[in-house]
């Protein structure tokens, strides 16, 4: 045995066996008293978010109910948002081509966003202003509905595609921060969570997942062979649109 393989197997040894434990982990005995204190004023700031969700919640109910008839009659979901709002708009699209909870029909829904070449070709050509609204021009169709979330509300790329969504006769929905703010005026409905942004936004997706669970109930109610039903009349009544 040379000594490199001697000192290696040495090495090995050594790894193998366990250190002594600390009594108590890493962190868990002392924490910076202005880290603390910074964590428990952000959770105890999700309480007014939730709170103003829960003021709300038959609206969010009505939208699941709403979202549901439509996507069972063919319609389309857009959605839409900018940052982690994209990424919570792209959560609810997951949920209905994918599935919530229980197994069900998969539904039409797509996150404008998403389409990384669509965005940079619009923004290189028209401008990021534009990147939402000329795709609502492309993919909206009468009945069916957009979401948009912003927790400022200010978002120019979301108000242009509101005002496109209106002039198509495609419903609006906005989920926002504290109101009032310029998208939830120029949306047909709006759910405005009364909470610090950062806060608003983990409130957003609660509501999403509330949606969910109304859309989910509201699909239950047909059988699958009528969910299957009513797409395929929603689709022929649409051209064979996917």
């Amino acid at each position: 045995m040379t000594a490199d393989s001697s000192l290696r197997e040495a090495d090995l040894q050594t790894l193998a066996t366990p250190g002594a434990s600390p009594a108590v982990l890493p962190g868990a005995a002392f924490v910076d008293p202005d880290s603390a204190e910074a964590v428990r004023v952000h959770l105890d700031n999700v309480i007014p978010a939730l709170d103003s969700l829960r003021s709300q919640s038959g609206r969010l109910a009505a939208w699941g109910v709403e979202l549901a008839q439509r996507l069972l009659r063919g319609q389309r979901l857009l959605a839409a948002g900018n940052g982690g709002s994209a990424a919570e708009a792209q959560h609810l699209t997951a949920e209905l081509v994918g599935r919530f909870d229980g197994e069900r029909v998969p539904f039409s829904a797509i996150s404008l966003h998403a389409e990384s070449s669509a965005v940079t070709a619009i923004a290189n050509d028209y401008g990021y202003d534009d990147v939402f609204a000329r795709q609502v021009r492309a993919h909206g169709r009468s009945g069916d509905v957009l979401i948009l979330l912003s927790t400022s509300g200010k978002s120019p790329n979301l108000l242009r595609a509101a005002e496109v969504a209106s002039r198509l006769n495609v419903t609006t929905w906005a989920l926002t921060g504290a109101g009032p703010n310029p998208l939830a005026d120029a949306s047909d409905q709006a759910v405005m969570i009364d909470a610090l942004n950062a806060n608003a936004q983990e409130g957003h997706l609660i509501a999403l997942h509330a949606i969910c669970r109304a859309f989910d109930l509201e699909v239950a109610r047909h059988s699958s062979t009528d969910a299957w039903s009513l797409q395929n009349q929603g689709l022929q009544q649409r051209g064979g649109r996917a």
